[in-house]
């Protein structure tokens, strides 16, 4: 088969699995570092330990073109990538760019922020672009609302996500998805804001709709606090069968990761660690560090004691805020790659506790 999943251990809810692609396997749980326009930002895919990474088709339509990449050999030949690549729908776009677009039944009328342009999305054009770019794991286009959305909003985005999860099922059917040997999956999003009864609504209504290699959990990070976040997920661990990934989209913060793998999460994926990273600000084991702090002008210790990426290894806080204070390139690009270390190996440590059978979460955080 060309998509598999496994399990191999679990602790309580926390699950140790194996992702089946075409492209490899990749164990979960995992952090997929985000490639937004194919390149996690800053950083050589040499530099990335990750067993997968995510791009962004809303973005590689607007430049340079599904087509484009498509004609340079697909995604993974285009940004230097030979491990499994999953691809996001601009279904956040639906909610991030709010003032430059327009939803109705059929689809979204986005206004390109680069140029202004007028881009129509409905979910069979996005199955077009994403079966053109290639990725292993392509989603659905989705209806994503505000983390306060009321039971309205979200009762009409949830419904509608349902919808167009139909029509993009029937277009990755009619462009030859389902056919031997795959290629590619396409993952359902499951809607519902932050009210519980919808999102077991939605799982219902997903499942009426087909057999499906994993699924995505969208809507969240998107404004609620974490404890609705989290109450969420326990509802979800729940009602999602869990013979298939479940993949927690646009969350990355540590303790995030943590709460999610303790709640049933096998995938996760966030833009963070490159934007702390571009921006002076560097997760480590006992906190957050922010490296332009004049008190670390002199410090000769690494990033994070306890850290063992190329970052941590050869420089110390007091060069990288040099390097920041002076506007050169190489410090966010030393504090990025250390970020999307920190948390691909905090991920991975949690699932070799669940393996060893000693994962704790309370103890985790």
């Amino acid at each position: 088969m060309s998509f598999g999943f496994r399990i191999e251990a679990t602790v309580g809810a926390a699950r140790a699995g194996v992702f089946e692609t075409p492209h490899g396997p990749v164990e979960t749980p995992l952090f997929m570092p985000v490639g937004t326009l194919g390149t996690i930002k800053a950083l050589d895919p040499a530099e990335v330990d990750a067993g997968m990474v995510l791009a962004n088709a809303y973005h590689l339509h607007l430049r340079p073109g599904e087509e484009v990449v498509q004609r340079l050999g697909g995604l993974h030949s285009f940004m230097g990538w030979n491990r499994p690549i999953l691809t996001d729908s601009g279904g956040f776009q639906v909610f991030s760019l709010e003032t430059l677009r327009t939803v109705d039944e059929n689809g979204v009328e986005f206004r390109s922020h680069i140029d202004g342009s007028k881009r129509y999305f409905t979910p069979e054009s996005v199955i077009g672009i994403e079966r053109a770019l290639g990725a292993d794991v392509i989603m659905q286009f989705d209806h994503v609302v505000p983390g306060g959305a009321d039971l309205a909003l979200a009762r009409e985005a949830a419904e509608r996500s349902v919808r167009w999860l139909a029509r993009s099922r029937d277009a990755f059917l009619s462009a030859g998805g389902f056919a031997a040997p795959r290629t590619q999956t396409l993952f359902p999003v499951l809607q519902g804001g932050t009210h519980l009864a919808l999102r077991q609504e939605a799982v219902r209504a997903v499942d009426d709709l087909g057999e499906w290699d994993g699924y995505g959990i969208g809507g969240l990070s998107v404004g609620e606090e974490k404890p609705v976040m989290y109450g969420v997920l326990d509802v979800m661990n729940e009602a999602v069968r869990t013979d298939r990934p479940r993949y927690l989209m646009g969350v990355g913060y540590p303790e995030d990761l943590l709460a999610g793998i303790a709640r049933g999460v096998d995938m996760f994926d966030c833009v963070a660690p490159t934007r702390m990273g571009r921006n002076g600000t560097a997760w480590t084991h006992t906190g957050r560090v922010n490296i332009r702090n004049a008190e670390l002008r002199e410090d000769k210790g690494p990033v994070d004691p306890e850290c063992d990426c190329s970052t941590c290894r050869r420089f110390s806080r007091g060069y990288i805020r040099h390097l920041f204070v002076a506007d050169e390139m190489l410090g966010p690009r030393l504090l990025s790659l250390h970020n999307v270390h920190f948390l691909v190996s905090l991920v991975r440590r949690a699932r070799a506790a669940i393996v060893a059978g000693t994962f704790r979460y309370a103890h985790a955080l």
